[in-house]
C-alpha cells in the first residue's frame, strides 16, 4: 500500500485513507499508553517519542515528526504499508457476523509494538481493567524509563529496557501497583536479559516455536503470549482468546460453551493467517455491543 503523506512545520499530514480510525485502532485492547485529548485527537507514548494524531475528513495529522521519521517509524507502527481494505474484502466474504464485525469498526490496523514493552504490559494485563492497565504501565516508566518531555504540565517518560526494568526488586514492582504479577515481571527481566528468551529472533521464529519460547516466561499463558505475538512480532495467525472473544466465538461460532483449545484450532482452521486481524474485530465488535454478555 502506497501511502500519500507530506511534511508541514514538524508535522506529517496523512491523506485520508479508509482503513484507518484512531480511536477503534487505539481502543481495542492492544496497547496502553495513549491518552485522549479530545474525539480523535490521541497523544501515544510509543519508541521512546511522544505523538500526538489527530484525525478529520481531511485527513491525520502526526506531530511532532519528520518526514523521515515518519517512514521509519511510525509507517511500521501504524501498519500503513499494509492493504486492510483487500483484507477487509476477504474476510467479510467468510460468514456474515465478521461482515458485522468489520462493518462496525472498519478502522481498526495491529500495531507493530516493541516486543519488550508488549511483553510485560500483558503480563500486567491479567485479571485487570484497562484503566488500571495503562496507570502500572505509566507506574514503571515514570520510576525506571527515561525522561523524554513536559507537555501541558505531565511529564512523559519512555518504557524502560529491559536493562533498566532489571535492576528492580519484586517490592519496587509491587509499588508500581503490579500486585500478584511483581515475580512474573522479574522473571520475565530475567529471561530476556540472559537470552533465554530472544525476543529479537522470534519474529523470524515460526508462529508455535515463538509461542513455546514466551510460554518459558513464569506467568505467560497461550493469551498472553498470542497477545505478544500478534501485537508485536507479526504473528497474524495468533489468536488471543480472552472473555470477550470466548464470548462473541462462541455465541456466533458454537453455540454453546467451548474450551479455549476448541476455539483456537476453529480459528487457526477458519481464519487462517488472518486469524489475529480477524480476533481484533470480533473483540471489539463483541466488547462495544456486550455480545454473548
Amino acid at each position: 500500500m502506497n501511502v500519500q503523506y507530506k511534511e508541514i512545520e514538524g508535522r506529517v499530514v496523512l491523506e485520508p485513507i479508509n482503513s484507518f480510525d484512531i480511536e477503534q485502532i487505539l481502543e481495542c485492547g492492544q496497547c496502553f499508553r495513549f491518552h485522549k485529548i479530545h474525539n480523535y485527537t490521541y497523544t501515544i507514548v510509543a519508541k521512546g517519542r511522544i505523538l500526538t494524531i489527530t484525525q478529520s475528513k481531511e485527513g491525520i495529522i502526526y506531530y511532532p515528526t519528520s518526514a523521515k521519521e515518519f517512514e521509519k517509524l511510525w509507517i511500521p507502527y501504524f501498519d500503513l504499508n499494509k492493504d486492510y481494505d483487500i483484507i477487509k474484502q476477504y474476510l467479510a466474504k467468510k460468514d456474515i457476523h465478521l461482515h458485522n464485525a468489520i462493518e462496525f469498526a472498519p478502522g481498526i490496523r495491529i500495531l507493530n509494538q516493541d516486543p519488550w514493552e508488549c511483553l510485560i504490559s500483558f503480563i500486567i494485563s491479567q485479571n485487570k481493567q484497562i484503566p488500571h492497565i495503562k496507570q502500572v504501565v505509566e507506574n514503571i516508566s515514570k520510576m525506571f524509563g527515561k525522561y523524554i518531555d513536559t507537555i501541558d504540565g505531565n511529564d512523559y517518560y519512555a518504557f524502560p529496557t529491559v536493562e533498566e526494568l532489571s535492576v528492580a526488586s519484586e517490592e519496587d514492582i509491587r509499588q508500581c501497583k503490579a500486585g500478584f504479577r511483581a515475580p512474573y515481571i522479574i522473571d520475565a527481566c530475567k529471561k530476556v536479559r540472559t537470552k533465554e528468551v530472544n525476543l529479537e529472533n522470534l519474529m523470524t521464529s515460526s508462529y508455535d516455536k515463538a509461542k513455546e519460547e514466551l510460554l518459558k516466561i513464569k506467568g505467560v499463558g497461550p493469551k498472553i503470549a498470542d497477545c505478544v505475538l500478534l501485537f508485536s512480532l507479526g504473528k497474524k495467525e495468533a489468536f488471543p482468546v480472552d472473555v470477550w472473544v470466548k464470548r462473541v466465538m462462541e455465541h456466533f461460532y458454537f453455540n454453546k460453551g467451548s474450551s479455549m483449545k476448541e476455539i483456537q484450532n476453529f480459528a487457526k482452521e477458519y481464519f487462517g493467517d488472518l486469524a489475529g486481524i480477524s480476533q481484533q474485530y470480533l473483540f471489539y465488535y463483541a466488547r462495544q455491543l456486550r455480545i454473548g454478555k
